[in-house]
C-alpha cells in the first residue's frame, strides 16, 4: 500500500498554502485543495471516496442532534487542562460547537482559519465558538497556537462525546495504511483509528440546536456565511 513520499508531502504543503491564500469561499478553498490532493496522492483521494460512500450508505452522522433538539451537555478539558462545559459557554450567548478531525488535517486548518477570520463578527453578535477534537492536550494546544485560535479547543479523548452524538467513525485498514505517515496513536493516546465526522451545531442559549452541518465527506464544511446566519438566528432564542 502506497503511503505519502517526502517529495509529495512537500507538494501537498505547497498546495495547501496556495489554497489557503486564494480568494474565494471556504468550500472553494477546500475543493481546490481536494483537487490538488487527488493529483498528488490519488490513492488517498480514491480511498476517501470509498470511505465517504460507505458512510453515506450507512447514514453516517444522520442521527446526530437535529435542529429543535436539545444539544447533549459536555464537560471536556481545554488545551490547558481546564474543564469547559456547554452550559458555561451558553451563559454568555449562542455557541457554535465545531468538531475537527485533528491538528494534522489540512481541511480542518482551512476551516478553522476561515472561522477565525469571522471571529470579530461572531463576537459582535455575542456568540462563541468552541472546537472539539479527539487529540490529547499536547496537540489541541498545538492546533490552537498554530491557528492563533481565540476560542477553546477541547479534548474529546477516545471520542466519547462524538460517540454519544453518533459522529465517531472508524477509519478502515486501507485509510490507515495510506495515513501511516501520521502518528495517530500518539495524537490520540490510543490506536483505535477513530475520528469524528466534522460537524457544526449552532446552539441557542436555551440549549436547543438551531442549525447543524453534518457531512460524512470531511472535505466539505459549513460555509462561513451560513454559520453567521445561524448564529444570528440563535441570538433570538431566549
Amino acid at each position: 500500500m502506497t503511503s505519502l513520499s517526502p517529495a509529495d508531502a512537500e507538494r501537498l504543503r505547497l498546495a495547501f498554502q496556495r489554497c489557503r491564500d486564494m480568494e474565494g469561499t471556504l468550500n472553494e478553498q477546500l475543493r481546490a485543495y481536494a483537487h490538488a490532493g487527488r493529483e498528488i496522492f490519488p490513492a488517498y483521494g480514491e480511498a476517501v471516496d470509498r470511505l465517504v460512500e460507505r458512510l453515506s450508505r450507512n447514514g453516517g452522522g444522520e442521527n446526530a442532534p437535529r435542529p429543535g433538539e436539545v444539544m447533549p451537555p459536555f464537560m471536556l478539558p481545554d488545551e490547558t487542562g481546564q474543564l469547559v462545559t456547554l452550559s458555561s459557554l451558553l451563559a454568555h450567548g449562542p455557541v457554535a460547537v465545531m468538531f475537527f478531525r485533528g491538528h494534522w488535517c489540512p481541511y480542518c486548518r482551512l476551516n478553522v482559519r476561515a472561522v477565525i477570520q469571522a471571529e470579530d463578527r461572531i463576537r459582535a453578535m455575542g456568540a462563541r465558538i468552541v472546537a472539539i477534537m479527539p487529540e490529547t492536550q499536547e496537540f489541541t494546544g498545538k492546533f490552537k497556537i498554530e491557528a492563533s485560535a481565540p476560542f477553546p479547543v477541547l479534548t474529546d479523548l477516545d471520542n466519547g462525546y462524538a460517540l454519544s452524538l453518533n459522529l465517531a467513525i472508524w477509519l478502515d485498514t486501507e485509510i490507515q495504511g495510506l495515513l501511516s505517515y501520521q502518528d495517530m496513536a500518539k495524537f490520540h493516546g490510543n490506536d483505535g483509528w477513530m475520528l469524528p465526522i466534522p460537524a457544526v451545531f449552532v446552539v441557542g442559549r436555551d440549549g436547543i440546536v438551531v442549525a447543524r452541518f453534518v457531512d460524512p465527506d470531511f472535505r466539505k464544511r459549513m460555509e462561513i456565511d451560513d454559520l453567521l446566519e445561524a448564529l444570528e438566528r440563535a441570538r433570538g432564542v431566549a
